[in-house]
């Protein structure tokens, strides 16, 4: 369904903030059902403060485990001095980390796991088909890939661990299966493994980025939805009534709005967003890296993920992007050399012939993480039109698309199609 043209552009009924792949969703929703929308972003649509550009542009059922698992706190402070280390902390003064942390911790035991996993995987289940149907069509063609994924595993242990799981996994919707030798050789024949064992997940699948994201956008604009690239949220004007607050104005480095309905999708700088209202939300951003090299014959040409060393591969025509680390530094996307290095060092301890690169384009973001590892979707209270969409974590590719379609649910007053409990935005209380 398109949005009317006739639309007051200076007036729109919705703005979201921010146009990374979860933006971009909520207003492809909200579009849908009938809103007129605007995205607003403090720099271009897809550019490099985007997590959205820079990834591997992973999605399907693959990597719903929480990142909040039994003992990973402890191995994280334990890695601060490693540069391969996929999980670091960076000690600092920082309330919100400490609380975010706390929270983090009594969420690290199997209970909670099972709990978060189960609505991750079919979040996750419900993205892809949302992204096949909509690749179908002719601007999208060709930015869906699903050739699946191979998991490899390094250590003995690991794999036997992994292979126990493989039932459950498949029990819950994941069609992961075991390779033998000659399966792996089938996958990827021109690629050397170091490694000790692998699984295949058929629902392996990825977005070629920042292709998708530029062809949504055109495909939103032909819809009638309206983007502001440049315009950075600075203030928000609030009326104060029996009780309720509602967001009046909204100012921007582009000039001042005046939204019947205002959504937070700004990624990692979704929290400093949502505290000019005085929200407070339980949101980290975790500084991730990928480095991309030009592709050899020895390449893989389908999707690796490298198990123990949390590194994913992803192939893109004559490209090769390496993904990896997560760091709770703060809102800090300097590149360390080190980390760069442990990157590639861990590719070339799974699969050795694989070029190292001399050309490597190196690019840092900022996920934006929740203690559970579970997005924050959902109205923002005390406030009556202001609605929050973030918090997606390493998994944002895979999970936007129906989190876009539960936010429009909840600001159109419709009936949700999934429990929107696990999502709620004052799940963690205040901070």
């Amino acid at each position: 369904m398109t949005v009317p043209d006739s639309v007051a552009p200076a007036c729109p009924d919705v703005l979201v903030v921010g146009a990374g792949a979860v933006g971009l969703f909520c207003a492809y929703f909200l579009c849908l059902r009938g809103f007129a929308v605007t995205v607003a972003d403090a720099g271009p649509v897809g550019g490099p403060q985007s997590c959205s550009s820079g990834n591997t542009g992973f999605v399907g059922t693959q990597g719903a485990m929480p990142l909040a698992e039994p003992g990973v706190l402890g191995q994280g402070f334990r890695w601060l001095a490693s540069s391969r280390s996929p999980f670091s902390i960076t000690p600092r003064p920082s309330p919100a980390l400490i609380a975010w942390l706390w929270r983090f911790r009594g969420l690290c035991n199997e209970a909670a796991v099972r709990s978060c996993f189960a609505v991750l995987v079919d979040t996750k289940r419900r993205s892809l088909r949302i992204l096949r149907e909509l690749c179908s069509e002719p601007e999208l063609a060709g930015c869906l890939m699903e050739p699946g994924m191979i998991v490899a595993y390094k250590t003995k242990t690991a794999f036997d661990k992994a292979c126990t799981g493989v039932p459950v996994a498949v029990e819950r919707g994941v069609p992961l299966r075991v390779l033998d030798l000659d399966e792996l050789r089938g996958l990827a024949p021109q690629v050397t493994f170091d490694i000790r064992g692998a699984l295949f997940n058929a629902e392996g699948a990825a977005l070629a980025v920042p292709e998708f994201l530029a062809a949504f956008a055109r495909l939103l604009e032909r819809m009638g939805v309206r983007f502001l690239p440049g315009a950075r949220v600075t203030d928000f004007l609030v009326t104060r009534r029996a009780g309720t607050r509602t967001v009046s104005v909204v100012r921007t480095t582009q000039g001042e709005y005046s939204p019947a309905e205002v959504v937070i999708a700004a990624g990692a700088w979704s929290a400093r967003c949502a505290r000019m209202l005085g929200l407070r939300l339980a949101l980290q951003p975790a500084k991730g890296y990928t480095v991309t090299v030009g592709s050899s014959p020895a390449a893989p040409e389908l999707p690796v993920l490298l198990s123990e060393g949390k590194v994913a591969l992803m192939p893109f025509g004559d490209r090769l992007r390496f993904g990896g680390t997560l760091q709770l530094a703060g809102l800090n996307t300097r590149a360390s050399a080190r980390r760069v290095e442990g990157i590639v060092a861990t590719v070339r301890s799974y699969l050795p012939e694989v070029p190292a690169g001399t050309d490597r384009r190196v690019w840092t973001g900022l996920r934006p993480c929740t203690p559970d590892s579970i997005p924050l979707i959902g109205r923002a209270a005390p406030y009556a039109n202001v609605s929050v969409a973030c918090g997606h974590g390493y998994i944002g590719m895979g999970l936007a698309p129906a989190g876009g379609t539960l936010l429009a649910q909840l600001v159109a007053g419709d009936e949700p199609d999934v429990d929107p409990a696990p999502f709620g935005v004052g799940r963690f209380g205040r901070g």
